[in-house]
């Protein structure tokens, strides 16, 4: 039997193909934006791999837009003024640097290199802010030069701007980040900013300096909305603190951390887990690797510990959690009432949320075999650091692209990279290929352009970087390769 994806196939065919190609032994489907399924769909996604190279990351930018229109259209129906900052942290791709200018948001920068190619990019320096955690004299001259937002984390931070903006005689623009905030009756730790209790009198000693306070910024990990309001609130308190010493902040940036989710549904989500527990129990059969537990433990016939993983699925996301902040009554006016009333912009630096949808990985299979304890191993020609943050694993089922026809051989096992350790597999998931799986066949790991295409990537062993491309679907060639020195720095 012939099993093989094309480009003519209606979109719904296309999806079901997809979804019966390669699956984990307890399913986690992603979704799925349509380009992903035309351009996997076409021949030239093969031929580009064998021309350039495994792993292949391809980009499409329209979706960021989309992004981008959900959180305006949120605060214009609160009538607050919203800034958007793309985080470019999230992916190197330049393209989605031009993406950011042509949609009118703001670039987060977080070295010299990514405020040097954003400056070579056209962007206006208003248009930047920096929240480099650690930022080098170079970084600092060139963001007081060129009058780019510092956002100051310490006061050694802070001493060394000031040094900086007497010896070039300018004023230097900064908002203060700030943290140890309170929320249900606990102080919220994190190792970034000013803490609002311990610094309280900071704003005074901000008097005479070679400064311009323009706002105040926070970024807090994990994504609970109540944190974000409990944030917000502590801030304007601290922009009335300023405007009374004198200081004339125009925004609170509230960072990023905007939750999105992965897969299509949440019941898979929590199946998941459920089905994972059940294995580590020994109440089923495995459904990862050795039984790894992805951040559980057994103890005393209790499973204990969190999950290490991204929440694949969750609500509300992007503009719906949002929402769900700014219509947070306290003291019985909403966030975005006090927000309003207090004459401030809200900013904010999405990178995750705004590259939703935007790309994949792409790798192809190199060999088949068995180890010592009698699991399939798929070899792909990558690493584990291309499709990989801090999590133990990505926990959404990937793609299998077959090269030309079905093979009975390898109906399920894992994937394994390219390092020279036990520990390189590329997904922890048993994964189940109900028409096998063989060399040349290319396997996609969807929605990977936040974070997971650069964040961790590492050319150990001297392999290559991964190519970038960028799709464009009303070009005759839709895969154009992007050159490295337009991705990296």
């Amino acid at each position: 039997m012939e099993f093989e994806m094309n480009r003519m196939m209606p979109p719904a065919d296309r999806e079901e193909f997809v979804r019966q190609s390669c699956h984990g032994e307890v399913p986690l489907d992603a979704r799925l934006e349509p380009w992903m399924l035309e351009c996997m769909g076409d021949q030239r996604l093969f031929d580009r791999v064998a021309e350039f190279g495994s792993p292949l990351n391809v980009i499409h930018t329209e979706p960021m837009e989309q992004n981008v229109d959900a959180l305006r259209q949120v605060a214009s129906e609160r009538k607050i003024d919203l800034k958007i900052f793309f985080a470019r942290k999230s992916n190197k791709c330049l393209s989605f640097v031009d993406q950011a200018k042509r949609s009118g948001i703001g670039v987060d920068t977080a070295s010299e290199n990514e405020v040097r190619q954003c400056l070579d990019r056209g962007i206006d320096p208003g248009q930047l802010i920096c929240t480099a955690a650690v930022k080098s004299e170079a970084l600092l001259q060139r963001c007081i030069d060129r009058q780019i937002c510092i956002v100051v984390d310490n006061l050694d931070e802070l001493n060394r701007i000031v040094s900086i903006a007497k010896t070039v005689e300018r004023s230097a623009s900064i908002a203060l980040r700030l943290g140890g905030f309170h929320h249900d009756g606990r102080k919220l730790p994190t190792r970034f900013g000013f803490d609002v209790g311990r610094d309280a009198t900071l704003c005074e000693r901000l008097s005479d300096l070679p400064i311009t306070v323009l706002g105040v910024h926070f970024h807090l990990d994990g994504y609970d909305a109540g944190q974000r309001v409990a944030a917000l609130t502590e801030s304007l308190d601290w922009i009335n603190r300023l405007r009374r010493g004198g200081h004339s902040p125009v925004f609170i940036d509230m960072g990023g951390g905007f939750p999105m989710s992965y897969l299509q549904s949440g019941q898979q989500w929590k199946r998941f887990w459920d089905e994972h527990r059940s294995a580590l129990l020994g109440q089923r059969s495995e459904v990862t690797y050795r039984n790894h537990g992805l951040g559980l433990n057994v103890h005393r016939g209790e499973v204990i510990g969190e999950p290490n993983s991204y929440p694949y699925s969750q609500s509300p996301t992007k503009g719906d959690w949002l929402r769900s902040i700014l219509d947070f009554p306290v003291a019985g006016v909403s966030i975005a009432e006090r927000i309003a009333s207090s004459n401030v912009e809200l900013r904010c630096e999405p990178g995750r949320c705004l590259m939703d949808g935007c790309g994949m990985t792409v790798a192809s299979v190199e060999f088949r075999k068995q180890d010592a304890e009698g699991h399939w191993l798929i070899g792909l020609s990558m690493n584990r650091t291309q499709c990989r943050t801090s999590s133990d694993d990505f926990l959404v089922d990937p793609i299998l692209l077959p090269c030309n026809r079905s093979d009975h051989r390898s109906k399920s096992g894992y994937l394994v990279g390219a390092y020279c350790t036990e520990s390189e597999l590329l997904s922890l998931r048993h994964l189940v290929f109900p028409h096998g799986v063989r060399c040349g066949d290319l396997v996609v790991f969807p929605n990977t352009a936040g974070y997971l295409m650069h964040f961790l990537e590492s050319r150990s062993h001297q392999f290559p970087l991964a190519k970038n491309y960028l799709w464009q679907s009303d070009s005759l060639d839709p895969i154009d390769h992007q050159p490295d020195h337009a991705c990296t720095a």
